[in-house]
């Protein structure tokens, strides 16, 4: 993906919002916050991308969607009936993205990561689930999620019955693993390991990824750094690139 800034244009990143948890009231406000984010950089943002987990669950049946997050899709339709570009990028707790988005915000959604070349700077850009040496378990699980006849099958239940099965599952798979999302790991941070073995194989200016809920800007070799956005539950940062450097900044701290 190759995208050329207007004069005064900048790009936006930003992920992890997690929108439906812990608790209506919570994600309320979270996503009041968002909005205020999504004014903001509105006023020079010429691409946004928003990497993954954007909420922490999310199906598109033939006719239905999960309900709430109407402040937030609002604004996104809003923002995108004004020319700013949307690029949606799916998580591993919102990958089931079917072309719900695409028609209504006329957004770009991309299920993998990408080389986006902003001004002649390159940044491998993706939510980061399953990548690098770690997440065993999940690389599994994601077989099963992004399998065709799988996914056929959940379409078969009924919308109550299914939403509420993936909002208990994710619930408690948050319970038990949110302390681990928020443990740096050293060198052996698998994100940063994953970004430092694809820039031996081909060069790249930035590292940009999600997932981690650990907002990071660490350096690959000399001329490389891996970056990570973190999330919107407890850090409230986002990434900002104005055509010659990448910041990564903490909105309302």
């Amino acid at each position: 993906m190759n995208i050329k800034l207007a004069a005064g244009k900048k790009a936006y990143f930003a992920s992890d919002f997690h929108l439906g948890v812990p608790s209506f009231e919570k994600s309320l406000e979270r996503e009041r916050k968002i909005v205020r984010w999504l004014d903001m950089v509105s006023e020079d943002a010429q691409t946004i991308f928003l990497v993954g987990d954007l909420f922490d669950f999310w199906f598109e049946y033939n006719s239905v969607v999960p309900k709430g997050f109407t402040r937030f899709m609002g604004k996104l339709a809003e923002l995108s009936d004004r020319g700013i570009e949307l690029i949606i990028f799916t998580g591993n707790h919102d990958l089931w993205m079917f072309g719900y988005l695409e028609q209504e915000l006329n957004a770009k959604v991309i299920k993998a990561p990408i080389d986006v070349i902003i001004n002649n700077y390159s940044m491998l850009v993706g939510h980061g689930d399953g990548l690098g040496p770690h997440d065993k378990g999940y690389k599994s699980l994601k077989k099963i999620f992004t399998n065709p006849f799988f996914q056929w099958c959940f379409h078969r239940l009924h919308p109550n019955f299914g939403i509420g099965l993936a909002n208990y599952w994710s619930r408690k798979s948050r319970a038990q693993g949110h302390e681990k999302e928020q443990e740096f790991l050293g060198e052996d941070e698998w994100l940063w390991t994953y970004a430092k073995k694809k820039e031996s194989e081909k060069h790249r200016d930035l590292y940009l990824f999600g997932h981690r809920h650990l907002p990071l800007d660490l350096k690959v070799g000399e001329n490389s750094r891996y970056v990570n956005l973190g999330e919107w539950i407890n850090n409230y940062t986002y990434g900002e690139f104005d055509g010659q450097n990448f910041y990564l900044n903490t909105f309302e701290a």
